[in-house]
């Protein structure tokens, strides 16, 4: 099962952890509200299965939240979902992301999908997937994380991390030059500054991942 990594859900975790109430009893309709937008997020991202945005609901769920309405919601924008995936077209943007992601690969750059909810998770999870291959495999990585989805699917394009797998080395600079050639050729307009100090920004992306049967 794919484990949501949310950061509402980190959030609300941190915060009872602390003992802090996140609302007051007047606020069900705030609770309400904000849990709506995590499960629209959760399944327009189209990473989760309604088994897992349950689970998260299950996670951030506080006290005085409509519970039976959370939980017909996430049934309700699901069936929203598919009946809008029915109209998108075969290939997605998402489609050519992954198409690119998987040239990548091929070229010795690990790329990973909705890696953690932070830029530390994505290079924390990236050196982790990177202990399955031999050492030899990849010379680099690319990844977006949680929140980077999030800002994606309303329209704020899509922030790409890279990485050597010595750190920061003159040859990281290649890693940027592999990515944006591979954008480019997959006709995705990009905007980066050239240098390794800021990430890769795709900032025109249409958002269409289909959900997991």
């Amino acid at each position: 099962m794919i484990i949501i990594k949310s950061y509402i859900k980190a959030f609300f975790i941190f915060m009872s952890l602390l003992s802090i109430p996140v609302y007051s009893s007047e606020d069900t309709q705030t609770i309400d509200e904000y849990i709506l937008e995590a499960i629209e997020l959760s399944v327009w991202g189209g990473f989760n299965s309604p088994e897992d945005v349950n689970q998260m609901v299950s996670d951030i769920l506080e006290d005085g939240a409509n519970e039976a309405m959370l939980r017909q919601a996430i049934k309700l924008e699901f069936a929203k979902k598919h009946k809008a995936e029915k109209s998108w077209p075969k290939i997605t943007d998402y489609n050519r992301l992954d198409m690119v992601f998987s040239k990548l690969r091929n070229k010795g750059v690990l790329c990973l999908h909705n890696a953690g909810m932070t830029t530390q998770d994505g290079h924390d999870d990236s050196t982790e997937a990177l202990t399955k291959y031999p050492k030899s495999k990849f010379f680099g990585y690319c990844f977006y994380h949680q929140q980077d989805l999030d800002r994606a699917i309303t329209g704020q394009g899509l922030l790409l991390a890279f990485d050597h797998i010595k750190g920061d080395v003159p040859e990281k600079l290649n890693i940027a030059l592999a990515i944006k050639k591979e954008l480019e050729a997959a006709k995705f307009k990009i905007e980066w500054d050239g240098t390794t100090k800021t990430r890769i920004k795709i900032p025109q992306i249409d958002w269409k991942h289909r959900s997991p049967e």
